[in-house]
């Protein structure tokens, strides 16, 4: 059983329940425990042009899938949501980013853990800091180090992982 961390972004088309449909699916794919839930934060977007802002969150889980089969799963999530692919950064209806693996680091052609921007940004940092502040990277960092030096991307929250896991449970 590894524990893994998923980031999840959405700022389209009512991202909050993208968000919500996302962490029910995660939990439903096969050989994946849903077992925690960040707060969900609203964030300014990172990307070209005005874009509305983001809803994001962290979900971590315990599996027993390869890191490749978790990417697939979560890709086929995130088609079932209406992502498109085209511009770098753009506004999506779903985003779900493999964080963090076990204490695995991984250079494949289709998956880098972690994923090479969590470091810097605070939308993605907070959230993992709500599930666990001792986290660290598979490098020595803490997580909890790298969010004072993160960007701002003003952060608000929006529903608590209390509120958010007692949904789930519902």
């Amino acid at each position: 059983m590894t524990t893994a961390y998923i980031g999840l972004g959405s700022n389209l088309n009512n991202p909050a329940e993208h968000i919500f449909a996302a962490l029910r699916e995660i939990a439903q794919v096969d050989g994946c425990h849903l077992t925690a839930v960040s707060n969900t934060y609203l964030s300014r977007a990172v990307g070209p042009g005005d874009q509305p802002d983001y809803v994001n969150a962290v979900a971590q889980i315990d599996t027993t899938i390869s890191p490749l089969d978790l990417l697939d799963a979560l890709q086929a999530i995130e088609q079932q949501h209406g992502r498109v692919r085209d511009i770098r950064w753009g506004p999506r209806t779903l985003d779900l980013d493999l964080l963090l693996f076990g204490a695995e680091s991984i250079d494949h052609p289709r998956l880098t853990v972690p994923h090479p921007r969590a470091f810097e940004r605070d939308f993605v940092l907070r959230p993992l800091a709500d599930i666990d502040a001792t986290l660290g990277f598979p490098d020595g960092r803490r997580v909890v180090d790298c969010l004072t030096l993160a960007m701002d991307n003003d952060l608000r929250p929006l529903e608590t992982s209390q509120q958010l896991w007692e949904k789930l449970q519902g």
